[in-house]
């Protein structure tokens, strides 16, 4: 019993060593995990959970189930899958064990994934066992396997439009396979939800449909009549039928038929004077109905034809004109404007009045002899000719601008200039000299501009024995100089006429065509007679070569003008103006370039006082398309730029227009000021809106220039032996202005300030060395503005002349005895203009005694009643001094004693005293005044 219980002990301890050594046997981890080489998996936005292809699964020989390499049973746990490890940068999944056991496991993500921001994912993944040692030795690793997931997108976002309004214009009449396209777009990852399916009208009853594109085009022909504008609502759906979350507008114009043309474009514009410069195209723009364009030529043209000399320039006289440009000396107008002391021109027929230049018409008949003395020019010197001249097509004789001919018998011409067969001829013959050689004696030009009926400004600079021309500012040479020999010494005298030339009947004629003189008369006749236009013919001394000086004597003060924007510079070109600035040319291929310059093209007249009426403007246009040819037809665009009238300027003239100075004063070496406070004020009267309903009318001062102050002489004209009108030369040439006087008076002309005029005009005197028979003198002062544009008032002085006795005489009278007068005595007529001498009388006889005292008795009465007429006009005059009414007489406080013989046949009565009472205001005031000095009657004793 005891052996049997020893052999089971033996035995079980037997069993439990065989199976200790069984286990540790077992504890050897020989083998690594095995799992696939590459994964592929897929997993869904919004969603953590992977599904693999093929699964995760890890296998390990050393396991003690199906996978290990016996089915023995153990309780080892090496061949267990204790875990799998990703590999990589930033991987957003985690591989877990479901059964380590079997080796399964799964992939899911860590968090929340995007499609939008990654549709795929890449990485590593390997598994590891459970075997351990001390160290952790023991556990085995697999290879490392790709893992490909793929992001499946959901459909998150709805279809979005790029634009928030579509616009588009069609013209009425027409179907268009396309009108504009909408474009949607969706924000989903795949390609199933980010695409557009489809587009819809949302608007009904709208002749427009659209495709899957988004393409709209109209399903009939549209009305401009019928409708101007639709607007339609269009939305999208993506292909998972998400409606798109805001549905667009979209605004279709219909336009009426287009024909390409100037659109914008005012035919009316305004332009009021002293604003500078005015934008004529503002909102214009040229429609070329979509055509495909290449290049762009607009041509503006502003006609100013009619306007003066072709344009608006200044109107002064041809001479002043030259002085402002830098050209006074030596300057001789041969075509003024009438005047007293320019008086060879008032026959001539003008075609325009004062608003705009002074220009001379010449039909064919009329002519006009230049005094003799006006050019001294010595034609052997270098001389200028200037002229305007509008000259058309005419008959093939000669037509004469200028010629100097020969008086009497020989009829020769020494100078001319014509024009013949539209060419330009100056004809120059020298004096004899010393050697009778052949010299150049024509000089001929070939023009366009002689026969166009334009206005040109031609220049020639003689300095023989060449002939320079400039015509509107440009150089023309002579195509041919013809020789002849110089005249015959001659002491005749010669002729100067304009628009014809002189010659005598005498029958020595060196040119064919005559026609006899209607104006002139004389033994002599006119020949070659000009038709057209002629202005501003000046003779100068010396040459005209500064080109700014010739320039400033043509260029126009209106025009076009044009400030090219920088952004357009360089894609559109302008040509230059031509020479009166009327007309420009734009050219490029940029429509949008070339309405920017247009819109930047302006009006500009630089005049204080503009010429007013119309300005014609015109838009001539040619377009080429990629065929080179003028595939668009766009008609010109004409209008007009409207000067209106500027605001008249009143030019005033005021100061003390009636006054007395002694006789001494009139002799003496500086004579009288005629206009001592003279002042100068110009005015122009404009209406101011006070409110909304009603205008108030303001009168402003302006400043401007003059050129001519005339002063005449009211009554007989200047007596050259005693009386002269005259003026500071010195003070004349330091403000560039010129006198001529005459008998009539004075005038004073150049273009200056008027403040310049009125220092000058306080300088003029008048002088008389012979006052005994003269009471007073009356004057006219008149300026003007613009060639006699603007006329000032007349503003007329009267000066008296205060005569005193000699002390001598009313000493003699004292002592003579009572009612003797036996010497002869002046009495002063105050109502005339002279002094008239009083009747000898003789001695009285004693039976008249008591006569004569009743006589003195009633003047004495007399003296008194007017003594107290004159102090009740004096309170009157303070009176009227107090409300300013009038301007005081200026009289002379000299002394005055008037000594009356009681025998003259002559009384002094209560209307002898009276001065002047045609005056009415001023009669009692003068009386006043004159009276104020020592004034005294005296009675012989």
């Amino acid at each position: 019993m005891r052996f049997r219980e020893e052999k089971r002990f033996a035995s079980a301890v037997g069993l439990v060593l065989g199976l200790l050594c069984a286990v540790e046997a077992a504890k050897v981890n020989k083998h690594k995990p095995w799992i696939e080489t590459t994964y592929h998996g897929i997993v869904t936005e919004n969603d953590d959970r992977v599904i693999l292809d093929p699964p995760l699964i890890a296998l390990d020989k050393d396991a003690p189930l199906r996978y290990a390499e016996s089915f023995e049973v153990t309780l080892t746990k090496e061949g267990e899958i204790c875990g799998f490890r990703i590999h990589g940068q930033n991987v957003p999944f985690e591989a877990v064990v479901l059964d380590k056991s079997t080796g399964e496991g799964v992939i899911r993500a860590k968090d929340k994934l995007d499609c939008e921001l990654q549709k795929e994912h890449t990485f590593t993944i390997q598994a590891y066992d459970c075997g351990e040692g001390p160290d952790g030795a023991n556990m085995k690793k697999s290879h490392k396997a790709t893992v490909h997931i793929q992001v499946n997108d959901i459909n998150e976002y709805s279809p979005v439009f790029k634009e928030k309004t579509y616009k588009a214009t069609v013209i009425e009449g027409k179907k268009y396979d396309s009108i504009l396209k909408v474009e949607a777009v969706d924000a989903d990852c795949s390609f199933q939800y980010s695409q557009i399916c489809n587009y819809e009208i949302v608007t009904p009853d709208v002749p427009f449909t659209i495709d899957k594109d988004g393409f709209i085009k109209n399903t009939e022909k549209l009305s401009y009549g019928k409708e101007h504008m639709y607007k339609l609502t269009v939305t999208a759906y993506d292909c998972g039928k998400n409606r798109a979350s805001e549905d667009v507008l979209v605004k279709i114009s219909v336009k009426p038929t287009c024909k390409p043309s100037w659109q914008g474009f005012n035919k009316r514009i305004e332009y009021e004077p002293g604003t500078g410069s005015l934008a004529l195209f503002s909102s214009m723009h040229l429609e070329t109905c979509d055509m495909p364009v290449t290049s762009i030529r607009a041509s503006i043209e502003l006609e100013t034809n009619h306007i003066g000399k072709g344009c608006d320039r200044d109107t002064y006289s041809e001479k002043s004109l030259h002085k402002l440009c830098g050209a006074s000396s030596g300057t001789m107008e041969l075509l003024p404007t009438p005047s007293s002391s320019a008086n060879w021109t008032v026959g001539l027929p003008t075609d325009n009045g004062h608003d705009s230049d002074q220009v001379f018409e010449f039909n064919g008949t009329q002519a006009i002899k230049v005094p003799d003395g006006v050019v001294n020019t010595n034609m052997k010197e270098p001389f200028t000719i200037s002229v305007w001249m509008r000259h058309g097509p005419g008959a093939h004789e000669k037509e004469t601008i200028l010629c100097n001919s020969d008086k009497t018998d020989m009829n020769r011409h020494h100078y001319s200039l014509y024009v013949h067969n539209c060419r330009l001829i100056f004809l120059l013959r020298q004096d004899p000299a010393e050697a009778e050689n052949y010299k150049p004696a024509e000089f001929h030009w070939k023009l366009d501009q002689v026969c166009d009926k334009e206005w040109h400004h031609y220049v020639l600079n003689v300095e023989f024995p060449t002939v320079s021309l400039f015509v509107d500012g440009s150089t023309f040479e002579p195509f041919m100089v013809t020789e002849d020999y110089p005249l015959h010494a001659s002491k005749i005298e010669t002729q100067l006429t304009i628009g014809a030339c002189w010659q005598e009947n005498s029958g020595h004629d060196n040119d064919t065509e005559t026609v006899p003189e209607t104006a002139s008369g004389g033994s002599g006749r006119m020949a070659q007679f000009f038709r057209g236009n002629l202005a501003g013919l000046i003779i100068r001394s010396g040459k005209l070569e500064n080109k700014k000086v010739i320039d400033c004597l043509y260029t126009c003060k209106e025009g076009l003008d044009v400030q090219l924007p920088e952004e357009v510079a360089s894609a559109v070109k302008v040509r230059a103006f031509n020479p009166n600035q009327s007309s420009l040319t734009v050219e490029g291929d940029d429509i949008d370039a070339l309405d920017k310059v247009m819109q930047h093209i302006s009006y500009l007249n630089s005049r204080q006082f503009p010429t007013p009426g119309i300005r014609h403007l015109r838009i001539s246009t040619s377009v080429k398309c990629f065929n080179e040819d003028a595939c668009v037809m766009v008609p010109d665009a004409e209008g007009y730029v409207m000067v209106l009238q500027p605001e008249e300027p009143k030019i005033s003239l005021s100061g003390i227009d009636h006054f007395a100075r002694s006789a001494a004063e009139f002799e003496s070496q500086e004579g009288v000021t005629l206009f001592p406070e003279l002042r100068i004020v110009s005015t122009i009267t404009r209406e101011v809106e006070a409110d909304a309903e009603s205008e108030t009318v303001v009168s402003e001062e302006i400043m401007h220039n003059l050129d001519t102050c005339e002063v005449t002489v009211i009554g007989d004209e200047l007596d050259g032996d005693h009386e002269s009108l005259e003026v500071d030369q010195s003070q004349l040439q330091q403000r560039a202005l010129e006198m001529s006087s005459s008998n009539l008076g004075l005038i004073i002309i150049g273009v200056n300030t008027m403040a310049n005029y009125e220092q000058v005009l306080h300088l003029i005197r008048y002088k008389n060395w012979h006052t005994e028979a003269l009471f007073d003198r009356k004057f006219k002062l008149v300026c003007s503005e613009l060639n006699g544009r603007y006329i000032s008032n007349d503003f007329k002085v009267e000066v008296n002349v205060i005569h005193t006795a000699n002390p001598v005489e009313q000493a003699n009278a004292a002592v003579q005895p009572n009612f003797i007068n036996p010497v002869h005595h002046a009495s002063v007529d105050l109502t005339g203009h002279n002094l008239v001498n009083a009747h000898q009388s003789s001695v009285v006889p004693s039976a008249a005694t008591i006569v004569i005292v009743v006589c003195v008795s009633f003047l004495v009465f007399m003296i008194i009643l007017g003594v107290f007429r004159i102090r009740a006009a004096h309170q009157r005059t303070m009176r009227d001094q107090e409300s300013g009414k009038e301007n005081e007489m200026d009289w002379d406080d000299s002394a005055l004693t008037i000594t009356v013989n009681p025998m003259e046949v002559r009384t002094i009565t209560d209307s002898s005293l009276d001065l002047h009472r045609s005056k009415e205001g001023k009669s009692e005031r003068r009386k006043e005044n004159y009276f104020s000095g020592d004034f005294q009657i005296k009675q012989p004793q």
